[in-house]
């Protein structure tokens, strides 16, 4: 079994972040599912729906990341420094309160669902499509929260491998159920909306079960008072993380909303397939970032910086084999993953090869402003990862998009997501140099 505070040569690292790895690539991929159902079996506007509304209900439950990176950074510190109680104490009041604010947020989008779709330029079959859908999905939100939260956490416990079980019992679930409701029932997208409701409340309530009772983790849910400082401490950590989530997700409304004004929902659906790529190639960097976090904490907190510096080392050369083997995926799948989803529209198709092989350069810069953003997570810089998530998402991708389409048309939308990246990538680099004297690495 590796430990936390083992020496990591490539292998381990591989080893140990594999199944975080595997597990955010899991999750990606039955996420897509919806997707690919609702288009096959729905149709085009159907799916145009569910790509529109995804981003507001993907900021309501990326709140789990921000407590599951946040909290795991501060929990892998606590435990490096030898002080277990504190750090069970820390990790249940981090479930107790994310649980919580899952509830607050579910009945905040229940309010402004309808508001918030038509502002973005839904109307008609459209609205409704995105109502119908968001509506089911708001009622598992709390334990939507919780999913991302423990696939963080998994990792702080030195169970990784469980984690990524509990992913694919959920994928499985969803995988299974859309089969069934969407292309069996023919159901649409209430059926494709329920399945994964279901998903998410098995990905969210089995580890509640498991850390819950006794286990073979340093890590249990026990009793705890209420330590506010420490809880702030968590948020402002995992605000990076948290930020890069909620950027994410306006960034693509704002697409969706520049796409409905050049070409319509034809635009949209193509975005949605590039996302839909985007989000699986992205959390092979997202995972492997998570699943090193707590080695980086648990090093820094162990003032181990000969480690720290090789651990640094390491993870650039691996995310930048990571970019290579995604860019040229990119590019050699890009006909077959957009026959796959919108083979039946040749207008569509076209207009989503093209996008795919421009969107493909991104591939060769996002993971190391990721890896920047969670590095510094682990260290306890908030501040540092918040602001190149903040500039790398919010900054840099919505004035491309606002900018670049005014030169290039549809053409400018694409090329806005590469462009974004390398800027971002710039902005890491200055942050690591500038920082390295203080961490040590």
């Amino acid at each position: 079994m590796i430990q936390l505070s083992d020496h990591f040569d490539y292998k381990r690292l591989l080893r140990y972040t594999c199944p975080s790895v595997v597990m955010l690539v899991f999750t990606s991929i039955y996420g897509v599912v919806d997707g690919f159902f609702v288009s096959n079996y729905a149709g085009k506007t159907p799916f145009a729906a569910v790509n529109f509304i995804m981003p507001l209900l993907m900021i309501l439950g990326c709140v789990g990341f921000m407590f599951g990176t946040g909290g795991g950074a501060l929990i892998a510190i606590t435990m490096g420094a030898g002080r277990m109680k504190k750090a069970n104490e820390l990790f249940s009041q981090i479930v107790f309160a994310s649980a919580g604010c899952g509830i607050l947020l579910a009945a905040f989008g229940f309010l402004f669902l309808r508001p918030v779709a038509s502002m973005m330029g839904a109307e008609g079959r459209l609205l409704e499509d995105c109502l119908t859908y968001g509506r089911i999905l708001l009622i598992a939100i709390p334990f939507y929260v919780l999913q991302y939260e423990f696939q963080c956490l998994f990792a702080t416990a030195g169970k990784p491998k469980l984690g990524l079980y509990v992913t694919v019992a959920a994928g499985v679930t969803n995988i299974l159920l859309d089969a069934l409701f969407v292309a069996g029932f023919r159901w649409g997208l209430e059926g494709a909306a329920a399945a994964t409701s279901i998903s998410q409340f098995v990905g969210g309530i089995i580890p509640v079960f498991y850390f819950g009772r006794k286990n073979d983790s340093p890590l249990r849910l026990v009793r705890c008072g209420f330590d506010g400082g420490a809880l702030l401490k968590v948020c402002i950590n995992g605000s990076s993380e948290l930020m890069s989530n909620i950027s994410m997700s306006l960034v693509s409304m704002m697409y969706n909303v520049q796409l409905m004004k050049y070409v319509g929902e034809n635009g949209v659906a193509a975005y949605g397939v590039l996302m839909y790529v985007g989000m699986i190639f992205s959390a092979v960097f997202i995972g492997y970032s998570v699943g090193a976090a707590p080695v980086v904490g648990y090093h820094y907190g162990a003032q181990n910086s000969e480690e720290l510096k090789g651990l640094l080392k390491k993870s650039i050369v691996l995310v930048g084999i990571f970019a290579v083997c995604m860019f040229a995926s990119g590019q050699l799948l890009s006909a077959p993953l957009s026959r796959m989803f919108v083979g039946y529209d040749k207008e569509l198709f076209d207009m989503t090869v093209h996008a795919f092989t421009v969107f493909s350069f991104s591939f060769l810069f996002s993971g190391f402003a990721i890896l920047g953003s969670s590095f510094f997570t682990a260290l306890g810089d908030g501040l540092v990862s918040a602001l190149i998530s903040f500039l790398r998402t919010l900054v840099f991708q919505c004035l491309s998009v606002l900018i670049f389409p005014l030169f290039w048309q549809l053409d400018g939308i694409w090329f806005s997501i590469v462009a974004a990246e390398i800027m971002a990538v710039v902005v890491t680099v200055l942050f690591l140099f500038g920082k390295r004297k203080k961490y040590h690495y």
